[in-house]
C-alpha cells in the first residue's frame, strides 16, 4: 500500500495459525455486554457531575471487560486450545489488555494478540469518543485490536453501569486510516507531515516510543479516531440503542441542551421535550417510564436550584 490509498482492513491473514482464535476472540467482544456484570454503583451525584468520573469509571469498566472475557472462554476457546493462555490488563502501556501465556512473556509466541480497550461514556458532553489513539502502526502486531466500549449509568444519573455493543477495529488498520486522514482527507493548509518514531515494534515496553506525532496540530486533535469518518456507522447505530426504553441520542440531545442552555426556559423546554418522549415512549413498561419521569423530575429541581 502507498501512502496515496485508502487503508483498508484485513490485517490477519486466513493462512494464520490463530486465525480462527482472532475471529472469536473478535466474537467475544462484540458479545460482552451480554455477560457484562459489576458491583459498581453511582448514587448521589447530581447529573452534570457525571461526567467528571468518566475516567475513573472508564478505567473501571476496562477492567471489568478484560474480567468478563476470561469468564467467557467457552466463546473464545470452546475447544480449550489455548487453556495455558488468558486476557491480562497491563497499565500505561500499549495495547491495554493481552492474551497471553503464563508466566508472562514479551514474544509473539507468548503473547497471541492484544486489545486497546477505550471506554466512552455516551453522554458526555463531547457526543463522539473523546479518545485519542496515536500509536503508530509497525507497533501493532497484526492480531490487535481497539475496543471502543459505550456505557452509561443503568437508571440515566444513578445505578450501575451498563455498557452497549462495542466498536471492534484492527489496531494496524485503524494508525493507518487515522494517518490518511490526517494527510489525504481532512485538507488541511498547515503541514500534514508525520513524524514515525523509531524502531517501533509490537508489544512494546512502558519506556518504548510508539506513538506517531504531527508536525502541526495546534488544536490537538491528532489520534481523534472518532473525528475521522471511521466509526460513522457505528456511531449512529449506537445512538439507537435504549437507555431506559428511551434511545440514547435522545439523551444525548437533552444532556446537551441541558448543559448549553443559558436562560431557565430552555432548561425548561428540553425537560419538558425528553418528558414527552418518555410518555410517548412504547418500548418501555410503566413502571421504567414512572422511574425514568422521576429522575426527569429531579433534573427540573436541579436546574431551578441553579436558576435562583
Amino acid at each position: 500500500m502507498t501512502p496515496d490509498e485508502l487503508p483498508q482492513p484485513g490485517a490477519v491473514d486466513p493462512s494464520d495459525p490463530h486465525y480462527d482464535l482472532y475471529q472469536r476472540v473478535r466474537d467475544a467482544i462484540v458479545a460482552v455486554p451480554a455477560y457484562f456484570h459489576t458491583q459498581t454503583a453511582i448514587a448521589g451525584v447530581m447529573a452534570t457531575d457525571i461526567q467528571t468520573l468518566g475516567a475513573v469509571l472508564g478505567a473501571t469498566i476496562e477492567h471489568e471487560v478484560a474480567r468478563t472475557l476470561n469468564e467467557m472462554r467457552e466463546v473464545w476457546d470452546p475447544h480449550r486450545e489455548y487453556s495455558l493462555f488468558r486476557f491480562v490488563r497491563q497499565a500505561q502501556v500499549f495495547p491495554d489488555v493481552l492474551l497471553r501465556r503464563a508466566p508472562s512473556a514479551r514474544t509473539e509466541e507468548d503473547i497471541l494478540l492484544g486489545i486497546e480497550l477505550k471506554g466512552w461514556y455516551l453522554l458526555a458532553k463531547e457526543g463522539e469518543p473523546s479518545f485519542r489513539y496515536a500509536v503508530t502502526e509497525a507497533a501493532c502486531a497484526s492480531r490487535d485490536l481497539i475496543a471502543v466500549v459505550p456505557w452509561a449509568l443503568s437508571q440515566v444519573i444513578s445505578g450501575p453501569p451498563v455498557i452497549f455493543t462495542p466498536y471492534v477495529v484492527e489496531a494496524r488498520y485503524a494508525a493507518a486510516y487515522r494517518n490518511y486522514y490526517w494527510q489525504k482527507l481532512r485538507q488541511a493548509k498547515s503541514s500534514t507531515e508525520i513524524y514515525k518514531p523509531p524502531n517501533p515494534a509490537p508489544y512494546p515496553a512502558k519506556a518504548d516510543e510508539v506513538a506517531d506525532r504531527p508536525a502541526s496540530d495546534s488544536g490537538g486533535n491528532f489520534g481523534r479516531l472518532a473525528r475521522t469518518g471511521i466509526m460513522d456507522e457505528y456511531m449512529a447505530q449506537v445512538k439507537q440503542e435504549l437507555l431506559g426504553g428511551i434511545q440514547v441520542q435522545h439523551w444525548m440531545a437533552f444532556f446537551s441542551s441541558f448543559r448549553e442552555a443559558r436562560e431557565d426556559a430552555a432548561v425548561r423546554g428540553a425537560i419538558e421535550a425528553l418528558s414527552q418522549r418518555i410518555r410517548g415512549s412504547q418500548a418501555s413498561r410503566p413502571a421504567v417510564r414512572d422511574s425514568l419521569l422521576k429522575i426527569v423530575e429531579e433534573l427540573g429541581k436541579l436546574a431551578a436550584g441553579e436558576g435562583q
